[in-house]
């Protein structure tokens, strides 16, 4: 059962909803700008509806297995299924969701940052978590312009809020989990960043960005 989950999981994540939108449009995402899939990149190489339509796109691909997940994941029928290992079942189908974005089977395992996948994951696993999250990337976005750097401080402050808010251990650790695994997805933005070359949203996108 739980294989059939997460196989469920990541393909439900691998599908490369920025990559179709762009081609719908006549544009080929992975090479403009980052060259990632992603909502931003869409945002800025395609427009601004598709880009934010790409957004809640890949949010939902977190959201809904996740949920689903959420559901089977109790009383003692998911125990024995689980080896006995509570909240087992949503932290594994999350972790396989952000995963199938980045490594899309439909893309020769290339994808997006996983950022707004991951949020979805934690709108299902604790809605208020996900909210102060949420909160805290467009904060971010309004002061700085920097979607990048909002999107990592936002990754970081979701461990503490996950902690904070008193959640199981094992999302707890999901948030540890989901917060190196998307810094280490920005290697290239943080490289930019500490050179101040990382572009602004709104900046034009520069056809030779996603050779870098």
């Amino acid at each position: 059962m739980l294989a059939v989950l997460l196989i469920g999981a990541y393909i439900l994540g691998s599908i490369p909803t920025g990559y179709w939108i762009g081609k719908a449009k006549g544009v080929d995402i992975t090479k403009m700008g980052s060259g990632s899939t992603g909502a931003t990149n869409v945002w800025r190489c395609v427009g601004k509806v598709e880009g934010v339509a790409v957004m809640v796109l890949d949010l939902l691909k977190g959201y809904l297995p996740v949920l689903y997940a959420m559901h089977l994941d109790q009383g003692d029928q998911a125990l024995q299924w689980t080896l006995g290992i509570a909240h087992l079942v949503p932290v594994a189908v999350a972790t396989i969701a952000i995963v199938g974005h980045s490594k899309s089977i439909f893309l020769g395992f290339k994808g997006g940052k996983s950022a707004a996948t991951g949020l979805g994951t934690m709108l299902a696993l604790n809605p208020a978590v996900g909210g102060l999250t949420f909160a805290s990337w467009m904060t971010v976005v309004l002061v700085t312009k920097i979607v990048s750097l909002a999107s990592i401080t936002a990754a970081v402050l979701n461990v503490l809020f996950m902690w904070l808010l008193n959640n199981p251990l094992a999302y707890v650790i999901y948030a540890v989990i989901g917060c190196l695994y998307v810094t280490v997805r920005h290697k290239s933005n943080i490289q930019r960043l500490m050179a101040g070359t990382e572009p602004k949203l709104g900046d034009k996108p520069k056809e030779d960005d996603a050779k870098s």
